[in-house]
């Protein structure tokens, strides 16, 4: 199939997605994003081998893996995750991190490569899936809702940070140096973000929002260019200057034009959720390695193990550092929670995958077991939650399943 006639059948599924996503919602909230990949799958090379990715794919879903990410730092509101609750989720995710590299390793044949890419991914939490799951059930502004905002903000973040750290092909020393260089780039666009706005700058922000000029959104496109030419001259993975975009544009937009900052993202947010974001999806189902999976070889073998795995190096960190105001049942639901994974799990083996270090067979059973991670951890988690006098499972299709 031409290069056009795959963007138009990956269009079509991004159509379809929503649509399948509504309807198992009036039974079982499942995240769109599963439907996203399952269809991509079907039609892949591996299935009815409707779609082969060319260059124009290619570069369409790296840009939408760039604006995945973005969104996901601007989601984060670091000023609602301070204090002691910050703290212990750091300390959860670090040691999440020193386990999964070691079980990594191990399982890897002592590969220190593959471990990283292996063990970062296991550390990282699906935080745009699960919220929308706690925000149906009237769960999001509790006092477990908080906490969990907390470990998802970690694991989101941590594991950036960490590939940006370990992977750079530098020793730690210049690493730490590179990344210190980033760091102060990052904060001089901060100091800037937080600077008063005369204002003219909401004015027209206000006044080009419905007009050709669409003012704001071209400037949060320069941001996120700006960084992201910035991680690559310093040699930084490309995750990071996005995550660090999106910090920076929520500074932006809500200290120079807080009435107006909400349309501007639901704006981004269309061109990313509407457009290239499901192509990011899609493209990792096309290129989901389904054969080795129906081989019944090692991969089929790995996934359960990597399920396992995303609750034991995630999971029990968080149950032995989980505030202690939380209940028994609260805080394996929180593990439950927290172990969810999929967006940064695609992520990273679609980057080990191109650099050569992590097989298909392998990328397949992680991106497998993260998915299964997606559909039922959260629902026992929520069933949890439940059973303990807690808000009940949501009714009726779920809201915001475009998120992730």
């Amino acid at each position: 199939m031409s290069q056009s006639g795959t963007l138009i059948l990956i269009m079509t599924i991004a159509v379809l997605a929503p649509l399948l996503a509504y309807g198992a919602g009036r039974w079982l909230p499942v995240p769109l994003v599963i439907f996203e990949i399952l269809l991509g799958i079907a039609v892949g090379p591996d299935a009815l081998g409707w779609a082969r990715p060319g260059e124009v794919v290619d570069a369409l879903s790296q840009l939408g893996l760039s604006m995945l990410i973005f969104l996901a730092g601007y989601e984060i509101e670091f000023d609602k995750i301070r204090g002691d609750t910050l703290k212990r989720s750091v300390r959860a995710w670090l040691i999440s991190l020193a386990v999964g590299l070691a079980l990594a390793c191990a399982l890897s044949g002592w590969s220190y490569t593959k471990g990283v890419y292996i063990g970062t991914a296991l550390t990282s939490t699906a935080l745009g899936t699960v919220l929308p799951v706690l925000r149906d059930a009237g769960d999001l502004h509790s006092r477990f809702g908080s906490v969990l905002l907390a470990i998802g903000a970690v694991g989101e973040f941590g594991p950036i940070i960490a590939m940006a750290l370990l992977l750079s092909g530098r020793s730690p020393a210049q690493s730490a140096a590179v990344l210190g260089v980033f760091a102060v780039i990052t904060a001089g666009a901060v100091c800037w973000a937080m600077r008063p706005r005369p204002p003219w700058f909401a004015r027209i922000i206000a006044k080009t929002l419905h007009s050709s000029g669409q003012f704001a959104v071209r400037l949060v496109v320069l941001l996120l260019a700006l960084m992201l030419g910035a991680s690559q001259a310093l040699g930084v993975d490309v995750l990071l200057g996005a995550f660090a975009a999106g910090m920076i544009v929520r500074l932006v937009l809500h200290g120079a034009a807080p009435d107006s900052a909400h349309e501007v993202v639901a704006k981004v947010e269309a061109m990313g959720f509407g457009f290239l974001v499901p192509i990011f999806f899609v493209v990792t189902g096309i290129e989901f390695d389904l054969k080795a999976l129906l081989d019944g070889g090692r991969a089929l073998v790995l996934l359960p193990v990597f399920l396992a795995l995303f609750l034991l190096v995630r999971g029990v960190p968080v149950y032995a550092l989980a505030p202690r105001d939380l209940g028994v049942r609260d805080r394996r639901a929180l593990t439950l929670f927290a172990s969810t994974a999929l967006p940064l799990v695609v992520a990273i083996t679609t980057i080990g995958v191109a650099d050569g270090v992590l097989p298909t067979d392998e990328a397949a059973a992680l991106v497998g077991a993260a998915m299964v991670s997606v559909l039922v951890f959260p629902l026992i988690g929520l069933k949890l939650r439940a059973a303990d006098g807690e808000p009940a499972l949501p009714q009726g299709p779920r809201q915001g399943a475009e998120t992730w």
